[in-house]
């Protein structure tokens, strides 16, 4: 099998059309293609950086608002001063893009502009034909060469054989792994964003990494998301890396194992793992995998006996219910802390509105994660006491 195409979409700053971008992703993915989009009003710094991080072999920019020949050019020269020259830069812009502009950006580095009136399978198939071909290996430093480990460890498993990987050192840097799952839509990524702002406010000088999962279409590409929706993570001091699941169910890649064990050895002081969307049978999180568990659900999952049917609700160190702004969040939270009462170990209960500046409720959760965090600590033996917000605290926010 070989490894899938990788691309990285996005949209200038300033410029908020992303219907064409949209159209195009979707076409990359039938096509097979795993496309990384980034979303729109992006800076070029954005660009280079989730580029660099995600090890892409080309990024697509959709511009329709002008200022076309600088800003491509601008991307292709920030990711030859980062040693990243081998990332091709392509895209279009209806008819904003004129055939004397195409002449110019060529000559400043862009790989190719496609015109209004080309098909969709003719943007897929150059894409596949031009981008698909195996790189040699190549050197870097930083987060480029950290990204370019990791696509050699999903190369390996793509090809069926799994990577040798070098036991750390007996006394070297493990970062703390927190581990997030929950059904899709309950706002896993905005919580994770929320999170890495207080992060960043409370720990200036540190480094955080996310490893986020999206699925694999079956017998097709992937739409990997999670960055467009992110906003607090688009800084230097955070590492994020986009995954699909490549036909394995449960929430994660086959790599991500051993993803996840480079990362946690790279001098990072936090890494976070995001699930694919799960739903009642899946523990996507072994044992040995991570030190927090966070499961996140939202009030609107339905009647009460489908909490029975929730596995994480016997696992998780902490569960939170998210966007407590919704009608249901009063009866949800006395439910689930009923259901958290069967299990006889000691869990912690949050409820967050993840969407709001400044929550008190993700306050809570950055405090259970990163002061309660410190050591690997078995459902039995915790000494947190569990935080359920009482009607009054849930109304208030």
């Amino acid at each position: 099998m070989r490894s899938p195409v990788r691309v990285l979409t996005a949209v200038p700053i300033c410029d908020g059309h992303d219907s064409a971008i949209n159209t195009i992703n979707l076409e990359f993915i039938r096509h097979g293609i795993e496309v990384v989009y980034l979303g729109f009003h992006r800076y070029v710094s954005d660009i280079v950086r989730a580029a660099i991080q995600e090890d892409v072999a080309a990024v697509g920019i959709s511009s329709y608002n002008g200022g076309h020949i600088e800003f491509f050019a601008e991307v292709v020269r920030v990711l030859r001063r980062k040693g990243a020259s081998d990332i091709a830069v392509f895209g279009g812009g209806g008819g904003t893009i004129t055939q004397a502009d195409v002449k110019l950006m060529k000559r400043r580095g862009v790989d190719q502009i496609f015109f209004a009136g080309t098909s969709l399978e003719q943007m897929a198939d150059y894409v596949r034909d031009h981008y698909g071909k195996r790189r040699a290996k190549r050197s870097g430093n930083g987060d480029l060469a950290l990204a370019r480990k990791l696509t050699e460890i999903e190369e390996a498993f793509t090809s069926g054989k799994k990577p040798q990987t070098r036991t750390p050192a007996r006394n070297s840097h493990r970062a703390q792994v927190i581990g997030f799952t929950g059904p899709g839509g309950a706002g896993k990524t905005t919580l994770i964003d929320e999170l890495v702002l207080r992060f960043l406010h409370d720990q200036p000088s540190g480094r955080l990494a996310i490893l986020s999962h999206d699925p694999s279409v079956v017998g097709e590409g992937a739409l990997l998301g999670d960055r467009a929706t992110m906003i607090n993570s688009q800084d230097d001091r955070i590492f994020m890396r986009s995954m699909a699941t490549r036909g394995q169910a449960g929430g994660l890649s086959p790599a991500t194992e051993s993803c996840l064990e480079l990362l946690a050895h790279s001098g990072f002081d936090y890494v976070f793992i995001e699930t694919v969307g799960t739903g009642q049978e899946a523990m996507p999180f072994r044992s040995k995998l991570v030190d927090q568990t966070v499961l996140v659900m939202n009030p609107d999952y339905g009647a009460r006996l489908q909490l029975q049917k929730i596995v994480m609700l016997d696992v998780a160190e902490i569960v939170v219910v998210n966007k407590t702004d919704l009608d249901r969040a009063k009866a949800a939270l006395l439910e689930i802390e009923q259901r958290l009462t069967q299990n006889k170990r000691k869990q912690q209960i949050v409820a967050t509105v993840a969407k709001r500046h400044r929550d008190r409720g993700v306050d809570e959760l950055y405090e259970l994660i990163t002061k309660n965090g410190g050591t690997r600590a078995s459902g039995a033996s915790r000494t947190a006491q569990r935080a359920v917000p009482t009607a009054a605290k849930v109304k208030s926010r």
